[in-house]
């Protein structure tokens, strides 16, 4: 009798204890439903834009905001200037074949987008401004802006805001918590290797080299831009100092103004069909006598690693450029 009594016991308990998970599981569930059919407002330099419910059909008018999708587990709909975008972009997020392409990011098809029935469109400001009321039109818009023009605000504090009002837009805010969580982690275990990489120095420029319309440029990347500060996080030194704020966060120079720079490492990013490197500056006296270039202290960084981007081209880049120095 003791026995049938303690089974009994055990089984109740149990039965309530499940009867708990399930109405725990049944809690979750409905929390999760709310969530999904609820308002959302998110804020641009346009101001608040409220959704009535999440977004799942969003188009995207610049490269940074389809990674921010993507880096938060959700396609685009529609993108602008997808062959570019492949061929500047490396991320391990896959851009699926199905994103509709809707045309250059300076000039989008308006028709392509209307086609796609959007919930929302996301465009930049230096790009889109004037043609706001048109996108309006067609689905609720949020302009950002990458390149504030208060000194204040570092062009990677810009960065992971956008990205999370991007995420909270197709309610995906706890993702876009996690991969900005994973990437101080990265962020940590690259320093480490480059303080194990015994380097003559960690004091470096970053740039972006292509053919200008008289000689080669090359933009260096100033401490305000979100390419330097990935740097200063992996514990290097960019030494460039700016003669004044470069809201784009990068200073163009000819291969003469490098010479100030020539202790550091040379870090660069240069397409290979415009290789400035290995064509124009091949056989330039200024260039072969150049410190960093005499020793070798040279890093290529591939020209698909894109110095601007969201989360996912930080991770690209501080990988490459911890692979890079600390192979060599």
């Amino acid at each position: 009798m003791k026995k049938s009594i303690k089974a009994l016991l055990v089984l109740t308990i149990f039965a309530v204890v499940l009867a708990g998970c399930s109405s725990k599981k049944e809690e979750d569930k409905a929390v999760e439903n709310e969530k999904a059919d609820a308002s959302i407002t998110i804020t641009g330099v346009n101001g608040e834009v409220t959704l009535n419910k999440p977004a799942k059909k969003v188009v995207v008018l610049e490269w940074t905001y389809a990674e921010d999708l993507l880096a938060v587990g959700v396609q685009p709909v529609g993108m602008a200037d997808i062959e570019e975008y492949h061929k500047w972009v490396n991320i391990d997020a896959e851009l699926s074949k199905d994103v509709a392409d809707v045309g250059g990011r300076q000039e989008p098809n308006l028709e392509a987008i209307a086609a796609l029935e959007p919930d929302l469109i996301i465009g930049t400001s230096f790009r889109h401004d004037g043609m706001i009321a048109d996108l309006e039109k067609i689905a609720p818009t949020v302009i950002f802006n990458p390149y504030p023009e208060d000194e204040k605000i570092d062009l990677y504090q810009e960065m992971t805001t956008t990205f999370n009002e991007i995420a909270k837009a197709v309610n995906k805010t706890d993702e876009a918590k996690q991969v900005l969580t994973d990437l101080d982690t990265k962020y940590a275990e690259a320093t480490e290797k480059i303080n194990d990489a015994n380097l003559k120095t960690k004091d470096v420029i970053l740039t972006l080299a292509y053919t200008g319309p008289q000689a080669p440029e090359i933009r260096v990347f100033t401490p305000n831009s979100m390419a330097s500060i990935i740097l200063g996080k992996i514990g290097l030194n960019n030494i460039h100092v700016p003669d004044q704020f470069e809201v784009f966060g990068s200073s163009t120079y000819n291969v003469e103004g490098l010479t100030k720079y020539e202790n550091a490492n040379y870090l660069y990013s240069v397409q290979s069909e415009d290789n400035i490197y290995d064509k124009q500056l091949k056989d330039n006296a200024v260039w072969k006598n150049l410190d960093f270039v005499k020793e070798d202290r040279l890093y290529d960084l591939g020209g698909d690693t894109w110095l601007y981007g969201g989360p996912l081209s930080a991770e690209t880049l501080l990988n490459k450029i911890t692979s890079t120095m600390v192979s060599k």
